[in-house]
């Protein structure tokens, strides 16, 4: 693999292409795994969001939809919540899943939050779990947001803190660095996981944006996986599973074992006990 090569794949998470097409497609397959780890990020931001029954809210990066339904499920039937992501292959299992849904009423959108063109101030509250990280114009998505919020209405996101506050989630990465035919490219700044690690750069996007009332918070929630899960995240459905696709069969075999022994490493009491390090961030319109 060129070095060329393995810098797009790892930028491929930052597509739309990417999440119609490979990406959609795993993360929809690992979806009741994704849920269960995530889901007292998930709650929290929902608990903080939640603006009383019969209100209206947006989801922004909804993915498949577990954060949507939590919330129609809390504004009862008056209210709708709005999922918005780039994802048909997410959209279409979140839609699935609101049909199978018997209380509160949702909705989704295929759009861009950065510029998808919102009724102004059709909104009381925007929420979004892991979802406002992956903004090319972070400046613009958030002005944009702002103006589909009613004045005053409450901004709600939680985003991953740094590499080094979450450590568990590099291990596979750099494990599996010098086994690969190119080495996975260096952190950059932009779009991406840990693009709102810094809270200073978090507070200036909302600043400039035209938010007031901003607060960030830490947010930490345990996340113990079994091995296996631990392997499908760490081979499937992070930048080293991108990678890894574009390998040929005995490096990846190579790196599945170097990964499993490393994190057999990591094992306490049967599981890994990783952890979600986070930042909880409200602001108002």
């Amino acid at each position: 693999m060129t070095t060329e090569n393995t810098t797009q794949a790892a930028r491929g998470a930052m597509t739309a292409e990417f999440w119609n097409t490979e990406g959609g497609e795993v993360w929809v397959r690992q979806q009741d795994l994704l849920d269960r780890l995530n889901a007292p990020i998930g709650e929290a931001v929902v608990a903080r969001a939640d603006p009383g029954p019969g209100r209206r809210a947006l989801d922004v990066g909804c993915g498949a939809g577990a954060t949507t339904l939590d919330m129609a499920r809390r504004l009862g039937r008056d209210g709708v919540c709005v999922g918005v992501d780039v994802s048909r292959p997410l959209l279409d299992l979140a839609r699935e899943r609101a049909r199978d849904q018997t209380t509160g009423r949702a909705e989704f959108v295929q759009a861009d939050a950065q510029d998808h063109a919102f009724e102004a101030g059709a909104f009381d509250v925007i929420l979004s779990r892991f979802g406002v990280m992956f903004f090319t114009d972070p400046d613009a998505a958030f002005a944009n947001l702002r103006r589909a919020l009613k004045p005053g209405g409450a901004l709600v996101f939680a985003c991953w803190r740094s590499p080094a506050d979450n450590p568990l989630s590099q291990v596979p990465l750099e494990t599996a660095a010098p086994l690969l035919s190119q080495p996975p490219p260096p952190p950059r700044k932009g779009p991406g996981r840990f693009a709102f690690a810094d809270p200073d750069h978090v507070r200036g996007i909302l600043d400039r944006s035209g938010w007031r009332d901003i607060e960030i918070a830490p947010l930490d929630a345990p996340m113990p996986a079994s091995l296996d899960e631990m392997m499908t995240l760490s081979l499937e459905l992070g930048p080293l599973g991108q990678i890894l696709r574009r390998e040929d069969e005995a490096t990846r075999a190579r790196v599945t074992d170097a990964v499993a022994a490393r994190l057999r490493e990591e094992m306490r009491d049967g599981v890994v006990p990783l952890k979600a390090a986070c930042w909880l961030v409200t602001a108002r319109g």
